[in-house]
């Protein structure tokens, strides 16, 4: 039986990279998983504009969803909506924000995954809480995961419609899938301080 593994849970709070690090061995992420999805770029970037416009609908089929598009967007310098019920995805916002979203999910599969790209994939979650970008921005935890799962649907879905062979097809959707864990708790820890507040107000 292996050495237990000590682990420094109080590193893990404070630095993203331990953090990563930590998550990644866990799940067994690693270079043969970074290789898969980087594998599948020149498959997957073709149908970006696809899966972004699929992101889109479902955002926008829910007043949840779409009532995050109205304030400003960081970054952005247009006109903004005046309401949700005027908002249509052919705004210029919406449009700045899908070109957001697609370099994302190029990022994904071209980037190299070093600490750049943690630091990218670590603010993605925080840009949507006021902790960054808009302070006018603050999307519910229950909405993000919800998003979340959604992506990684339509992800798989794409990945088993690309006619992979059968072990490629496989080592990609375990890959995405590990990754998209990893992104998906790089989301949630920039909730644990407005929960903990929340908890000590009740």
């Amino acid at each position: 039986m292996p050495a237990l593994k000590k682990i420094d849970e109080e590193r893990l709070e404070q630095d993203v990279a331990y953090r990563v690090d930590y998550l990644s061995e866990f799940m067994g992420f690693g270079p043969e998983e970074i290789q898969a999805i980087q594998g599948a770029a020149s498959h997957l970037a073709p149908l970006v504009p696809v899966l972004v416009d699929a992101v889109y609908d479902k955002l926008f089929s829910y007043d949840a969803t779409k009532r995050h598009f109205v304030p400003r967007q960081s970054g952005y310098q247009g006109e903004v909506p005046e309401s949700v019920e005027a908002l249509e995805q052919s705004h210029a916002m919406i449009e700045f924000r899908k070109q957001h979203l697609g370099r994302y999910l190029v990022a994904l599969v071209t980037r190299d995954y070093d600490a750049k790209m943690v630091g990218y994939l670590d603010m993605v979650g925080k840009i949507h809480t006021p902790k960054a970008g808009s302070p006018d921005l603050d999307v519910p935890l229950v909405q993000m995961n919800a998003l979340m799962g959604f992506v990684s649907d339509a992800l798989t879905n794409v990945i088993l419609g690309l006619g992979l062979d059968r072990d490629m097809e496989v080592k990609t959707l375990r890959a995405f899938n590990k990754l998209l864990w990893i992104q998906n708790d790089l989301i949630t820890r920039h909730y644990q301080d407005a929960q903990s507040q929340v908890a000590a107000a009740a």
